[in-house]
């Protein structure tokens, strides 16, 4: 067997094993890059490690580690209890302001599932009590956080951004984070204008007991000024968005405003691993040929016509039950250039951007994630096992949503 088919085989069945086992595949990514580069394409070890993306890899630990942080120290909370401390008065609007909470506290940093998981409880609390269906909760809060998931600082930005950069295609952070914004946007106004009406008026005290109590102190307001400074130095002066998170980190360590070890153990080590092994195999995959014949099976799907559309469908059928951010993106944005050569026209960006919406619409599915934190808020298990099936309905319905989408805004986005 060729190095080229050995390593393709390798990076399906680690997508295979990422749909039906709880086997990081990142690990498994590694081991089999070893094996076939050492033993079939005559690599040294240090020749296949070339491909560990060190750069990529102390971005996310040092994104993840400044707001693990701010998260330890009750910051990223007291925002979230300021945030919904607005979504009162007017029940059928509740669910418009969840949206719009959760995407600007995930586009600063913290990403969709930190997102997620602090907002979600305080949500469903305010919601039924305003009497807003859980399930458009759980629909405005995740499609919210997945709206502000890839902007350049957030950690699945960060990644979709880099391998995008890497296939040739880079420096449209704008439109990533735009093009994702206006998908979710969508779907979530008509998620709202499908369920509002089900929503009942809102009683005089809306907020759960204990929404009010939290305040800012000193320690809270520094931390937010350390990562305002931290946004404008990469925003407004081109600092490097890893380093100078640890440096951001560092000062706020040094100034005891967060516990180092807490932080350390709520970095989501098992993802950047994932993303970083199955990067690896991928290097593995260009070097030895492998990625030609991957791009081929696709282009096989698609014509210059129905390209976006195609490429969003099954980006979004295998993130159902795989990785997004793990396994979807660093497996199919290297692919964008020759499937677009492959099937012989296309748009790169618009290609790429169809690959970065249709694997992330269909995360609000209860087998991802944030739908399985919007379930695991409800204590009923009636009314669980209700919104378990909503949700796998609705987000297995997001591969078609998505590729109808992209199809038709995917190209007038890129000319942007």
């Amino acid at each position: 067997m060729s190095p080229a088919v050995a390593s393709l085989l390798a990076l399906l069945v680690a997508i295979g094993l990422s749909l039906t086992s709880r086997l990081n595949v990142g690990v498994l990514a590694m081991a089999f890059a070893w094996l076939i580069g050492t033993y079939l394409a005559g690599l040294r070890p240090e020749q296949v490690a070339a491909g560990f993306p060190a750069a990529l890899f102390l971005t996310l630990a040092g994104v993840t580690l400044l707001f693990a942080l701010a998260e330890c120290n009750g910051t990223l909370e007291r925002l979230a209890h300021r945030g919904i401390r607005l979504a009162r008065g007017n029940a059928r609007v509740i669910p418009l302001l969840f949206f719009v909470i959760a995407f600007g506290l995930s586009s600063v940093g913290p990403g969709a599932i930190s997102t997620v998981a602090l907002l979600i409880p305080l949500a469903m609390a305010v919601g039924t009590r305003a009497g807003v269906p859980r399930f458009l909760t759980a629909l405005m809060i995740a499609n919210g956080a997945n709206a502000g998931n890839l902007s350049p600082i957030s950690a699945v930005g960060i990644i979709a951004n880099s391998r995008m950069a890497e296939a040739g295609i880079g420096g449209h952070e704008g439109k990533v984070w735009l093009a994702n914004l206006v998908a979710h946007a969508l779907v979530a106004v008509a998620a709202w204008l499908l369920l509002a009406r089900r929503t009942a008026p809102a009683p005089p005290a809306a907020a759960p007991d204990g929404v009010e109590a939290i305040t800012f102190e000193r320690v809270h307001w520094i931390t937010l000024g350390v990562i305002v400074t931290w946004i404008v130095g990469v925003v407004g002066l081109g600092l490097s968005v890893g380093m100078a998170a640890f440096a951001a980190a560092s000062v706020l360590v040094l100034i005891r405003a967060g516990d180092e070890l807490a932080a350390m153990r709520r970095i989501p080590w098992g993802v950047i691993i994932m993303v970083c092994g199955v990067t690896v195999l991928i290097a593995l995959l260009e070097r030895t040929g492998g990625m030609d014949l991957f791009t081929a099976l696709l282009a096989r799907l698609a014509s210059p016509a129905t390209v976006n559309g195609v490429v969003a469908f099954v980006t979004g059928l295998i993130s159902s039950w795989s990785s997004t951010a793990g396994v979807v993106l660093p497996a199919f944005l290297p692919t964008v250039p020759g499937l677009v050569e492959q099937v012989g026209g296309g748009d790169p960006l618009a290609v790429a951007l169809s690959i970065n919406v249709g694997g992330s619409m269909v995360d609000v599915s209860p087998l991802s994630t944030l739908g399985a934190l919007c379930v695991a808020t409800v204590s009923d298990p009636v009314q669980a096992r209700l919104l378990f099936r909503q949700l796998l309905a609705w987000g297995l319905s997001m591969c078609v949503a998505a590729a109808l989408l992209c199809q038709l805004l995917a190209g007038l986005v890129a000319r942007l």
